[in-house]
């Protein structure tokens, strides 16, 4: 359904770290911010945790289905039934095979948003013909701001892209055809912008989502053993995860060093948002 990509590179990962600073004890921290735990969702599997940055002001409708069939216990247990090494890892089907649903109704599909300036949307390279850049942590990309200012409705066409660690949306060949599956990136498909809902992004684990057992199915599938909300589980148990703001400093330097290594080739594909888990820096 959904084709290679490039992975991070271990330079990258070496910078971002590099750049991140420890935080005075009982200050907040301006470069930092903790995600709503309302918007984190925590996957359990024989392999380690993932843990997703949910966005719900990109995709409100994918984001309350995911929220709602957590909650009903739909995905514990589930396999991971189609993994495509570079591709993707597809869960979230209750048959545990391709093309299987949930009772409930298909979504309408939300390929674009109109994002509200508050929403916090940070451009990090800008074209004549739009901006690639960071909602929280998702990477997406924008129209042109003269797009924007044409239609006068103060907002900015938004989309999700299909980078290393996005999680998407599964759907049959119809736009509104989404239901429960939904997708980790393995690698960069930048064809799928605009044609399958981008919802979240990994925050941790992204390796764990690389050492799946790849197959369609696998022969030996891994499953989500459970799958809860951050904000559901005890406080004693919840993880606290804080991601770095696009705008700070840090992160910036952190884009140029990037930049400079890529040259021609850079793209918005080879950054990721640093996080830290309960204080400590996510690799």
């Amino acid at each position: 359904m959904l084709k290679r990509g490039m992975r991070l590179s271990a330079l990258a990962v070496t910078i971002a770290l590099s750049l991140t600073l420890p935080t005075a004890c009982g200050a907040e921290d301006p470069d930092w911010r903790t995600i709503d735990p309302e918007n984190l969702l925590v996957i359990e599997t024989g392999k380690g945790r993932i843990i997703v940055e949910m966005r719900p002001d990109l995709a409100p409708l994918a984001v309350a289905r995911i929220k709602e069939l957590t909650r009903a216990g739909t995905f514990d247990g589930l396999q991971f039934h189609r993994v495509i090494d570079g591709f993707v890892a597809q869960t979230g089907n209750p048959g545990n095979k391709d093309g299987g649903k949930s009772a409930l109704p298909n979504l309408a599909p939300e390929f674009t948003a109109k994002i509200a300036p508050a929403s916090g949307y940070v451009p990090i390279s800008t074209r004549s013909d739009g901006s690639t850049g960071f909602l929280g942590t998702l990477p997406v990309e924008t129209v042109s701001a003269a797009e924007d200012a044409r239609r006068g409705e103060g907002t900015t066409q938004t989309w999700g892209a299909y980078c290393p660690g996005v999680v998407g949306m599964g759907r049959d060949d119809a736009f509104d055809s989404a239901n429960s599956e939904f997708f980790f990136m393995r690698g960069s498909a930048r064809r799928l912008d605009r044609l399958y809902t981008a919802w979240g992004m990994t925050v941790e684990g992204l390796e764990i989502v690389y050492k799946l057992n790849t197959g369609e199915p696998p022969a030996a599938p891994d499953v989500m053993t459970r799958v809860r909300i951050a904000a559901d589980i005890p406080s004693g148990e919840r993880p606290t995860v804080e991601a770095m703001r696009p705008a700070s400093v840090d992160f910036l330097s952190y884009v140029g060093a990037i930049r400079g290594q890529k040259r021609a080739d850079f793209s918005i594909c080879d950054l990721r948002v640093g996080t830290r888990i309960d204080g400590k820096d996510n690799p």
